[in-house]
């Protein structure tokens, strides 16, 4: 990250800071994969919340639930990672020269393979945004009434994350030039409106249990 502390160890207010900045990155693709990693944090802290004599039935579940969203939490700020520096390869391909016939080729050749690059992680952010919302799915009947609320906290910040990837995949699409890449990237993104609606039914799940 040129420089820059690892994610997972800066201040909100500095990556907040960071991101309001005039700088290529992080952008919109980060922000989609911490939406997913906070969505993964929270389906965490549920299952945490889910543990003990009264949820005994459940522990094998409620155990693996809890290990695979921290799996997911860290994956997602890999992501974020990745998109940063994957963005920022796409700036640096845009400024190499292009004073003759070979470097103009050179350059457009480097934009390509930095833009297929550059949707690779939020492509990766929507497959862990579907795993976020499956896991939320399965939280929601057996996890802690008590804090619900979080199990569609989380299902909303993979909805986010799920969205904002496939805008941060399609936006690049039009400059890479292999059929096969184009073709792999664009499918990424087509489980994106059945994820959304997915979670939207969680938590609607959620507001009618706290109605009752």
């Amino acid at each position: 990250m040129h420089g820059q502390a690892r994610l997972q160890d800066e201040t909100v207010g500095g990556y907040l800071d960071r991101l309001a900045a005039r700088l290529p990155a992080p952008g919109g693709g980060a922000a989609a994969a911490l939406h997913a990693a906070q969505g993964a944090a929270l389906l965490g802290m549920v299952a945490r919340y889910s543990t003990g004599e009264k949820y005994a039935a459940q522990a094998a579940a409620i155990a693996r639930i809890t290990a695979e969203s921290d799996e997911l939490r860290s994956a997602a700020l890999d992501l974020a990672a990745a998109d940063a520096a994957a963005f920022t390869a796409v700036t640096d391909a845009y400024g190499l020269p292009r004073a003759d016939e070979a470097q103009k080729a050179a350059r457009s050749a480097a934009i390509a393979e930095a833009l297929a690059g550059a949707a690779r992680p939020p492509a990766d952010v929507i497959g862990v945004a579907g795993r976020i919302v499956a896991l939320a799915e399965e939280l929601l009947p057996i996890g802690n009434p008590n804090v619900v609320s979080d199990v569609a906290a989380a299902a909303e910040a993979a909805r986010a994350a799920a969205t904002t990837g496939r805008v941060n995949v399609e936006i690049n699409l039009a400059g890479i030039k292999d059929p096969a890449t184009r073709a792999a990237l664009s499918a990424s993104t087509d489980d994106v409106d059945p994820l959304a609606e997915r979670a939207t039914a969680v938590t609607e799940a959620v507001r009618r249990s706290l109605t009752r």
